[in-house]
């Protein structure tokens, strides 16, 4: 399928490198407080480490859970991301269902296994209390041309979602991560933002944080020009998740402004806008208190 005439995607790596230089000229000095609280208020704060364990995810949570005491006028993070097995540990320790629980599925990070290993892995985190679930798009299917097979891989993990989702009587987003560092190429970018949309995703990200190159601005905006064009001829409005080797407030205020620009402030909140962070918080909360953190 040829997803970008279907579209009406015509951005050129020239034309992303421009519209990048203009945002990143008109970036205020000092962003606003707004801002900043805006991108925390926006993070899913996440450990995917091998050594993770119960305590470890419990210390996190309780971090999570305090931000608002220990630092009045911040806002929540909007999610605590894990691995699936921790996802009842993180709904257990939560003080607020605002904090949302985020696991990681589907065999990431290589998404390297059965389909029905992806599949039951999913069930198994919206049983456990997953709110929000972090898919990876099959590169093996989607880098040989079987866009057909990928697209299949995410209808059903979106379909098992649900089906969980709906017998425990609530929602659970999906998040479809593209590994924008393996596709190379503006066009491979943007045929997969398509596909993972058409195919049920509530986001779409960026990275998974296990390669060697991960979040861009450059794949960041060409996955915004998607949103904005499935938005157009669909009236559907998918989510944009930026993760992978964001660690300053500068870094945040650059997605922030990124997103404003290509898809507007209409975006700019937790329901369609994330930032999947591990070393960001502590970034964030140095440039809102105005003096260096060391929290999380």
């Amino acid at each position: 399928m040829d997803y970008l005439e279907k579209y009406g995607f015509n951005c050129t790596a020239g034309k992303v490198a421009s519209s990048l230089g203009a945002i990143s000229s008109a970036l205020p000095e000092r962003a606003s407080e707004e801002t900043l609280k805006t991108c925390f208020a926006s993070m899913d704060l996440t450990t995917l480490h091998t050594g993770d364990t119960v305590k470890s995810v419990e210390a996190l949570v309780e971090k999570a859970n305090r931000v608002t005491e220990d630092f009045p006028g911040c806002p929540l993070p909007a999610s605590v991301c894990v691995y699936p097995n921790f996802a009842s540990v993180v709904r257990a320790c939560r003080k607020s269902p605002e904090l949302h629980v985020t696991t990681v599925a589907g065999c990431f990070p290589s998404s390297q296994s059965w389909l029905s290993v992806k599949v039951l892995e999913c069930r198994m985190a919206v049983r456990e209390g997953a709110d929000e679930i972090d898919i990876v798009l099959a590169l093996n299917s989607f880098l040989a041309g079987d866009y057909a097979a990928a697209a299949e891989e995410i209808a059903e993990m979106r379909k098992a979602v649900d089906e969980e989702a709906a017998a425990a009587g609530r929602k659970v987003i999906l998040k479809v991560i593209l590994e924008t560092g393996e596709l190379s190429t503006v066009e491979n970018i943007a045929a997969a933002s398509f596909l993972a949309m058409e195919s049920g995703a509530d986001f779409i990200k960026t990275s998974t944080g296990k390669v060697s190159v991960n979040a861009t601005p450059e794949a960041a905006y060409v996955m915004c020009e998607c949103i904005r064009l499935f938005y157009e001829k669909t009236g559907r409005k998918v989510g944009f998740k930026a993760a992978g080797g964001i660690s300053t407030a500068e870094d945040a205020v650059y997605y922030y402004s990124i997103v404003e620009s290509v898809l507007g402030g209409e975006w700019l909140g937790k329901d369609l806008f994330r930032l999947g962070v591990s070393r960001l918080g502590n970034s964030l909360l140095g440039a809102i208190e105005k003096k260096t953190v060391k929290y999380f």
